[in-house]
């Protein structure tokens, strides 16, 4: 499910965290940065199930509008497409997902009234009103449905964060990349006709590259910092951006631990991260900086990567 790029943030994260902590305990980050990265997955599974929550608002509106007495025509013979759909019906029925969403509390429940704005959000779409009057009825057109509702519905919602914030200080960052995997697996499910549940990582040694990344980096730090302040030409170190060092050391890690990762990759990755992470000129700094150190090391063979094209810059 992570990307590696979403590893090194949440590394990052953890890395900065426990360097400003002073804390010495490396078992206890490494837990940390683990619990950071399942918790992505918690995001995932608690978004998806906003599901059924959409469903049962649906349904309880019909049975209001049939029990008026004087109801409108839509009231009397109302539109069963959407509480009918197959992708929700799978997705409700399925154990694991029930189980998973139960055991570790990812319900709607005291959440109704934002399920409630995003249903009346999804009345005014195009997107909906086309599913609703589409002569279509297939299981492609009802998960193609949710993959528009998700593209659509939550992204830059200032009442969505606020319910994610209380429910974990990691979501709100984590939830642009969550409802891609969310999209990404109902398009899965409705190639495989079944619900598919995703791992925290993609590749199996991905969870080995984040704890050893992380705890090389803890061990290294000093050593990198100091190696850090010697290239600061005419910079006092007492004004280096915490979050630059952090990402530098990182960066020089991942270099100096990981063979066959390219050393442009190394580079580009870190970059990138500060660009949201750090301040506006961080992108340029990290580069350079991080560009200079990784060539001293290879110079000096501390570097040395395996495979062809790893030393393209």
């Amino acid at each position: 499910m992570l990307s590696r790029r979403l590893i090194r943030i949440k590394a990052f994260k953890t890395l900065f965290a426990y360097i400003g902590s002073e804390s010495d305990n490396v078992g206890a980050a490494q837990k940390a940065l683990l619990e950071s990265c399942d918790k992505v997955k918690d995001l995932y599974y608690f978004m998806l199930n906003i599901t059924s929550s959409l469903v049962r608002v649906a349904e309880e509106k019909i049975a209001v509008g049939m029990r008026k007495f004087h109801p409108t025509e839509a009231e009397a013979n109302p539109n069963y497409k959407f509480v009918r759909n197959r992708f929700a019906a799978l997705l409700s029925e399925d154990p694991e997902f029930g189980r998973i969403c139960q055991k570790r509390g990812l319900t709607w429940g005291e959440y109704e009234p934002f399920v409630r704005h995003v249903y009346n959000s999804m009345l005014t779409k195009e997107y909906y009103q086309e599913y609703m009057a589409s002569g279509e009825d297939s299981f492609e057109e009802d998960c193609r449905l949710f993959s528009c509702i998700f593209e659509d519905e939550f992204e830059d919602n200032e009442e969505l964060d606020s319910i994610l914030e209380d429910m974990s200080l990691l979501w709100v960052d984590d939830l642009a990349y969550a409802l891609n995997v969310i999209i990404a697996g109902i398009d899965e499910t409705r190639r495989k006709k079944r619900i598919v549940h995703p791992n925290t990582f993609l590749k199996e040694d991905d969870k080995e590259f984040a704890l050893r990344l992380l705890t090389e980096s803890i061990l290294r730090y000093e050593e990198y910092f100091k190696l850090l302040e010697g290239h600061l030409d005419n910079w006092n170190s007492d004004r280096l951006v915490s979050t630059d060092a952090t990402l530098i050391v990182m960066g020089v890690t991942e270099a100096v631990v990981f063979p066959t990762i390219p050393i442009k990759v190394t580079i580009n990755e870190y970059v990138e991260i500060a660009k949201y992470y750090s301040t506006p000129n961080s992108r340029i700094f990290v580069n350079g900086i991080l560009d200079r150190i990784i060539q001293e090391k290879v110079g000096s063979g501390e570097i040395v990567k395996q495979g062809r094209g790893l030393f393209e810059q």
